[in-house]
């Protein structure tokens, strides 16, 4: 897909998805019209943004990992995590509308999702008066300090949901312009779209107008 427009470096995103995956997928925006996408990460200062705003590195993190910006390793994560979005997006937008994802992209995910969990360490921490001690995977504070960290957490998290009977609900928002993915999590799943403030409102105007017109 050929990416005509970026976002100013310093909008924020648009966290409307109800999971970090969905809304990573959705900052290819207008992905479904070329000659409209807009491409919001736009750099590795971008991809941390982004993983900053959806509370996958805390800013402490975010601000030691700027340091990376304008490296040969930044560049190559930032490639890593836009393939990563796009194998995403076609297989959760093949799930939304009822068709088999590509096998292509089921086996990129696969390799992504591999490389997310091989830096994981397992530490015993020590418990307290209010809890034991008990194992966990954690990250070693040299992984936290690599240029491929907010790869990383984007890809745990893409993998948590992915892997989850949550990927049921996974919805396509029904504005036709717009197809943002969403965690549909109402009551009698009938979510339609991705922001009723946004899209929702603007098919209500929609549908008046074509009303008055007949």
């Amino acid at each position: 897909m050929k990416i005509l427009a970026s976002e100013p470096a310093q909008s924020r995103f648009e966290l409307c998805g109800g999971h970090p995956a969905l809304d990573f997928v959705n900052s290819l925006d207008d992905r479904f019209e070329p000659a409209r996408s807009k491409e919001r990460l736009a750099d590795y200062a971008t991809l941390l943004r982004f993983a900053q705003e959806s509370e996958l590195l805390t800013a402490t993190q975010a601000r030691g990992l700027a340091r990376m910006e304008g490296t040969a390793a930044a560049t190559r994560v930032l490639r890593a995590a836009r393939e990563l979005r796009e194998a995403m997006a076609a297989v959760l937008y093949a799930q939304a509308d009822g068709r088999d994802p590509p096998a292509a992209d089921v086996e990129m995910l696969q390799r992504r999702f591999h490389d997310a969990e091989r830096p994981l360490q397992l530490q015993w921490v020590g418990g307290d008066a209010e809890a034991a001690g008990a194992l966990h995977w954690q990250w070693s504070s040299a992984q936290v300090k690599a240029a491929g960290f907010p790869l990383w957490r984007i890809a745990q998290a893409a993998s948590q949901l992915m892997l989850s009977d949550a990927l049921g609900r996974v919805r396509a928002c029904e504005a036709e312009r717009c197809r943002w993915l969403f965690l549909d999590t109402s009551k009698n799943h009938t979510r339609r779209w991705c922001n009723m403030k946004i899209c929702g409102n603007r098919a209500k105007a929609r549908r008046f107008q074509e009303r008055r017109a007949e």
